[in-house]
């Protein structure tokens, strides 16, 4: 599949604003300042599709992009940004949950956990909701061009030992939206779901 064209559709704050054309999702999960806007856009091939904010936490829309004219990316807010208050930090967590939970058009998740620091309760969290309602999700590790290709191997290694468990996790893969590693892996997974 060749990502040949995307644009931004809507920022939707409830479920009620969302598509109802029937077009599959793939949706986008991970922490605050985890590089979900670099890459979306790296995925797109464009700078500024996905916006990202140098305040993070700030994303608190669920954000439509439709791809070749054919289905959606939907970034999901950022969670586990501490200095938001609770009551917003917790909204956001039922908004993800009824998402994950009623959404059937839901075809793949993509987790991005930094490469550089281990899972956070709250990612472990996020892929536990995605194994309870059976959905299946490829964990990206984001930022692996920050770290030496030496230690690559053994990081991934420890990530598939930590998500291989959920039996909805389909593969853990590094990813840098520099310089493009794991691009064509991770476009390669979204084909098959898109197809399945």
């Amino acid at each position: 599949m060749k990502i040949a064209s995307a644009e931004f559709v809507l920022g939707a704050v409830n479920l009620r604003q969302l598509p109802k054309d029937g077009s599959k999702e793939i949706a986008f999960l991970g922490r605050s300042n985890v590089g979900k806007s670099s890459f979306i856009n790296k995925l797109c091939n464009r700078k500024n599709l996905a916006r990202s904010s140098v305040d993070p936490g700030k994303t608190r829309e669920m954000n439509y992009y439709l791809v070749n004219g054919e289905f959606y990316f939907v970034d999901l807010p950022g969670y586990g940004y501490a200095r938001l208050p609770e009551q917003i930090r917790s909204s956001w967590g039922k908004l993800i949950e009824q998402y994950l939970k009623t959404r059937t058009q839901l075809a793949l998740v993509l987790q991005l956990v930094d490469a550089r620091h281990e899972p956070t309760e709250l990612d472990m969290m996020m892929v536990g909701w995605l194994d309870y309602y059976e959905i299946p999700f490829l964990v990206a590790l984001t930022k692996a061009d920050k770290l030496p290709a030496s230690k690559m191997p053994r990081i991934v290694q420890t990530a598939k030992d930590t998500f291989s468990r959920f039996s909805n996790c389909r593969d853990v893969l590094p990813f840098s939206s520099i310089n493009g590693l794991g691009k064509a892996e991770v476009v390669k997974i979204i084909a098959e779901h898109l197809k399945a």
